[in-house]
């Protein structure tokens, strides 16, 4: 006698089964056991599996519609686990389509703002800071991110310099390096998912009775930032501004 397929039952089990590899994926790579690579690879993984698993439980919810045979509810544990495990990794993809390859954007193309003590914390496997590559970031900035430009702010250096930390350490970044002398911040963030992590420059320069503000904020890793960087750039300044 031929056993039919118990889609429901595999539903489940593919479900755990995505579960186990996203906190495979997510904790490797937070406690530096695995690389962003592996880590990548894990996540991507756990989202196939989990889309398996939805497509499962959802012909095991339609096969006990048509046969009454078993409660609808208890199907749909399987594609409901795995609808929370891929849904952050797909609405992070979703809202990064349509925005350039890049990682490294800064509000001043013509000069921007450098990065110094961070530099001791990345090393040859991050990406590089030397805005090389691709040969038309400033192009593919321009054409993705056309509104991020420097900030004139109305008040003396010194008002404009310590708005500016104290903006930092409401956002909760990690303070690398506060050089009032230089005018510059230099803070590092960190992705909510994966905890990927991001590094930022402010540089703030007196300007007469003005103060100019320009940031700059750039991915360790990953070709692109899905548009992470713009969007935190995009945030601060705004948020500076008021």
């Amino acid at each position: 006698m031929k056993i039919p397929f118990d889609f429901t039952r595999w539903s489940f089990k593919l479900s755990l089964c995505a579960g186990l590899m996203a906190a495979f994926a997510v904790l490797g790579y937070r406690l530096s056991i695995i690389d962003f690579q592996p880590a990548l690879l894990a996540l991507v993984g756990s989202v196939l599996v989990g889309l398996l698993a939805i497509l499962l439980g959802l012909i095991g919810t339609t096969k006990a519609i048509k046969t009454k045979q078993s409660e609808i509810a208890s199907t749909l544990v399987g594609s409901t686990l795995a609808f929370l495990v891929v849904m952050p990794v797909v609405m992070t993809v979703l809202a990064g389509l349509g925005v350039p390859r890049i990682h490294d954007i800064t509000t001043d193309l013509e000069q921007p703002p450098e990065f110094v003590a961070i530099k001791d914390l990345r090393t040859t496997a991050h990406n590089s800071l030397h805005r090389l590559e691709p040969e038309n970031l400033a192009a593919l900035q321009k054409e993705g991110y056309p509104d991020l430009a420097s900030v004139l702010i109305y008040r003396p250096f010194d008002q404009a310099f310590e708005q500016v930390v104290t903006l930092v350490k409401k956002r909760g970044w990690e303070v690398v390096a506060v050089s009032a002398e230089e005018g510059r911040i230099e803070a590092t963030d960190a992705t909510p998912i994966m905890g990927f992590k991001d590094d930022i420059v402010i540089r703030v320069r007196a300007m007469g009775s003005w103060t100019r503000i320009d940031m700059r904020s750039a991915s360790r890793v990953g070709e692109s930032d899905l548009g992470v960087n713009a969007t935190r750039i995009r945030l601060f300044l705004n948020d500076l501004g008021k």
